[in-house]
């Protein structure tokens, strides 16, 4: 497990699932986290998987300018935010994400 404060929300992630998502998808748990800091970043709810949590899905800029998705769920009576995966998008999906904020 693997926590850190920001100014901003407190993130939590499991480090060993950050190292396999480093290697699957070339994104970092640490970038990810600055997603969440963009102003025109998307923000849903994601249906296909919240069986047992609430799981949800932000669409935005990281800090490297890469756009991408983080998936995440809310900790603690949402005092926490605890990501799940990250990747970048596709070109198809970087192209919508650029015509909802335009």
């Amino acid at each position: 497990m693997y926590n850190i404060f920001t100014n901003g929300p407190f993130f939590e992630w499991d480090e060993s699932k950050n190292a396999a998502n480093q290697r699957k998808h070339g994104v970092s748990f640490q970038e990810a986290r600055s997603v969440f800091l963009d102003g025109n970043a998307q923000d849903a709810v994601d249906s296909d998987h919240s069986h047992e949590e609430d799981r949800f899905i932000l669409v935005g800029m990281s800090d490297r300018s890469r756009v991408l998705l983080v998936s995440y769920c809310y900790r603690s009576e949402y005092s926490i935010l605890r990501i799940i995966s990250a990747r970048k998008l596709n070109k198809k999906e970087e192209a919508q994400y650029w015509r909802m904020i335009e």
